[in-house]
């Protein structure tokens, strides 16, 4: 189902499914004005697929719909980062049992005479949208993730503004640290990937920087921070990717698995600063961004990289190139199968160019 060839489209949808990200909104808006300058209608679906599964009916999406909605955080559209609809049971009105939740999408998606969908999301909302591609509804996928860890497309949208407000916070860390003479670790988020740590970690001149590539030691990261000291450098900054971990141990989750979800990663940020303490002696403090790193209004860069990412699907839809992701090669757009992006999950090199640049200064990356 990879290219159907072109074929009449009247009417196309779009959803937006995982955690939010800045730029959503962009996208969304490209797509309507790129589809209805096509004469396609558009359909936005609520809440990841819940419009196609009894929840808020599809919102008409027309030029009125999206105004001045690129620079809005969030997605007008909703989203969910649970329930899998391929392990989800619902019930339907006038069925007896309990249907399996994709099979209600297909029936509806079909019901709206919908000719095609353009699916936001990340490797998860991917997979999910390949599975549903195989039973019928074609897909063009749009990769969204602030952790910039889709394979195959050099940067997702939300990447740059989460970096930009990581390396704001870190800024606002420096004075509190010298004034207090302290240790401040300050957790971000990335996933299994530390893309968000390395590039905020490196712009914000810290001292120490933890990714899930590079397995630390504790005897490293206290090391560095005493020999700071003698050089008469009262403060140090430490940034840690969430899924960061020491070596030979696992990564930190907290809360378990809640209702068969994945596990949420988190505790590390707190776990180095309480080991800090424990083998230096130094007063240390830590911080966890979390949320704060997926809100408000996107940067130019994102608000630009999206707004291409959805005119760009708009484009392979008119060509019936379904099953295929749009993905970022500089300076153009391009597009690759979606079974391909879901192989894998893109990591940071330990011979990436930032890395190198990071060691060559001195800052210390655990190992």
């Amino acid at each position: 189902m990879a290219n159907l060839g072109p074929h009449k489209i009247h009417r196309i949808a779009i959803n937006t499914g995982g955690g939010d990200a800045p730029g959503l909104n962009a996208v969304i808006r490209a797509v309507t004005l790129c589809a209805r300058r096509r004469g396609w209608e558009v359909l936005g679906i609520r809440h990841g697929y819940g419009s196609l599964l009894g929840g808020e009916p599809v919102m008409k999406l027309n030029r009125q719909a999206v105004l001045g909605i690129a620079s809005q955080g969030g997605t007008i559209l909703g989203t969910v980062n649970r329930g899998n609809p391929f392990e989800t049971y619902i019930t339907v009105p006038g069925c007896k049992k309990k249907r399996l939740a994709a099979d209600v999408i297909v029936d509806n998606f079909h019901k709206l005479k919908i000719d095609g969908l353009i699916a936001v999301g990340g490797d998860g909302s991917m997979r999910i949208g390949h599975k549903l591609m195989q039973m019928g509804i074609p897909i063009i996928g749009v990769p969204k993730t602030i952790d910039n860890d889709m394979a195959c497309t050099h940067r997702t949208f939300g990447f740059d503004t989460a970096v930009q407000t990581a390396t704001e916070a870190i800024d606002k860390l420096h004075s509190t640290a010298a004034a207090h003479e302290r240790i401040m670790v300050v957790e971000v988020m990335g996933r299994y990937s530390g893309w968000i740590a390395l590039h905020s970690g490196l712009s914000g001149s810290c001292n120490v920087i933890l990714i899930p590539e590079i397995p630390f030691t504790m005897q490293a990261i206290c090391d560095h921070i005493l020999n700071r000291r003698k050089l008469g450098r009262t403060y140090s900054i430490v940034c840690v990717a969430e899924g960061a971990h020491p070596k030979g141990q696992g990564m930190f989750f907290k809360g378990g698995k809640v209702r068969g979800r994945e596990q949420r990663l988190g505790g590390i940020g707190e776990w180095v600063a309480s080991e800090i303490t424990k083998r230096t002696g130094l007063e240390t403090r830590s911080l966890v961004l979390g949320h704060l790193q997926r809100g408000g209004s996107p940067s130019t860069y994102d608000r630009l990289l999206a707004l291409r990412y959805g005119a760009a699907a708009v484009r392979l839809a008119a060509e019936g190139m379904w099953g295929n992701m749009i993905c970022f090669n500089p300076p153009s757009m391009g597009h690759v199968p979606i079974e391909e992006v879901i192989r894998d999950t893109k990591k940071v090199s330990v011979y990436d160019d930032t890395v190198l640049t990071g060691r060559e200064m001195g800052i210390c990356f655990g190992d």
